[in-house]
């Protein structure tokens, strides 16, 4: 077992390219690229609320900074920096190992510096603080969604919450589905090239952590909007087939964890918009869109409004 300065020079001290000092002094020097904005942002796991005791710790490492990720993706930010903050019930070495291999490879694939951090003793907590550049006055924000928008979705929601669910119900792993939906919950992939190539033709971005609605209602209530949305344009993962139309609908509408971005583009766009979801590896799918009035509503097909009262996750609710 390590004391803290040898778990965090043994572990969490990777080679770095935009720093000028990193972990070993009381701060970090940052070396942020002339003429850009920095966007930052800073996400907290905590065992039992939002991993499972147990819990994979190479996956865990990955999830870790992915969700971060995912939060400068929605800004169309290209993420530089990452401060790692934790607190562990013991520094076994075996557990750290795999989670700093979790964590430092996706660092890895998107250039990302680990630049520093803090290690306590305690019930296991994992914070990181994020940072990102972005061109000024390109921004994706919440605030910037405008009456006639389009709506958008990459890839499919649901997929982690009915993993999560597979694992609540001691599921077995023997499908491809159940293990495909796990994964998405496990080792969420953030839309880091989509979101910074639509900086500056889209208007506004969230990404999925708390339900499609949940997240989407942020931006409507950030931008003094509401939004309609056509339940059959919404793409279905083949992976809910099983589930009840109830409770599919709750899962694509409600389901977090899926870390897909919500994008609003002007109609004006969509040409712009095509091409970069056609040199994209995941699917970008026109789902509705914004308009007059509050809230969020979900239509049928046979235009009838959809019930969605459970449409999300609150931490404290």
């Amino acid at each position: 077992m390590s004391s803290e300065f040898a778990l965090i020079a043994r572990y969490f001290t990777p080679g770095v390219s935009h720093t000028a000092v990193a972990g070993g002094d009381d701060a970090a020097l940052l070396a942020p690229t002339p003429g850009r904005q920095l966007a930052v942002t800073t996400d907290m796991l905590v065992e039992g609320v939002h991993f499972l005791a147990g819990a994979d710790p190479e996956s865990l490492g990955h999830k870790t900074l992915a969700v971060n990720l995912s939060d400068l993706a929605a800004m169309g930010a290209q993420p530089r920096w990452a401060f790692l903050a934790m607190a562990l019930p013991d520094a076994g070495d075996e557990w750290c190992e795999a989670f700093s291999r979790g964590l430092l490879a996706l660092a890895r694939r998107f250039d990302v510096d680990l630049a520093g951090g803090d290690t306590t003793k305690g019930p296991r907590n994992l914070c990181v603080t994020a940072i990102g550049e972005v061109a000024p006055d390109r921004a994706l924000r919440r605030s910037a969604a405008r009456i006639g928008d389009d709506i958008y979705v990459s890839g499919c929601t649901g997929e982690a919450a009915f993993g999560l669910r597979t694992y609540r119900e001691a599921t077995g792993a023997h499908s491809a589905d159940v293990r495909h939906c796990r994964r998405r919950l496990d080792r969420p992939e953030p839309r880091v090239s989509l979101g910074t190539r639509l900086a500056g033709v889209a208007q506004a971005a969230i990404d999925v952590s708390d339900g499609l609605l949940a997240d989407l209602g942020h931006v409507c209530e950030a931008s003094n909007a509401g939004a309609e949305l056509q339940w059959d344009r919404l793409p279905h993962s083949s992976a809910l087939a099983t589930l009840s139309p109830q409770d599919r609908a709750a899962a694509v509408l409600g389901g977090g964890d899926d870390y897909e971005l919500i994008v609003t583009a002007p109609e004006r766009s969509r040409e712009a918009v095509s091409r970069i979801a056609s040199e994209s590896p995941v699917a970008l799918t026109r789902i509705g869109r914004i308009v007059e009035g509050p809230g969020v509503r979900v239509f049928d097909r046979s235009g009838c409004v959809m019930d969605t009262s459970r449409s999300g996750y609150d931490h404290f609710r």
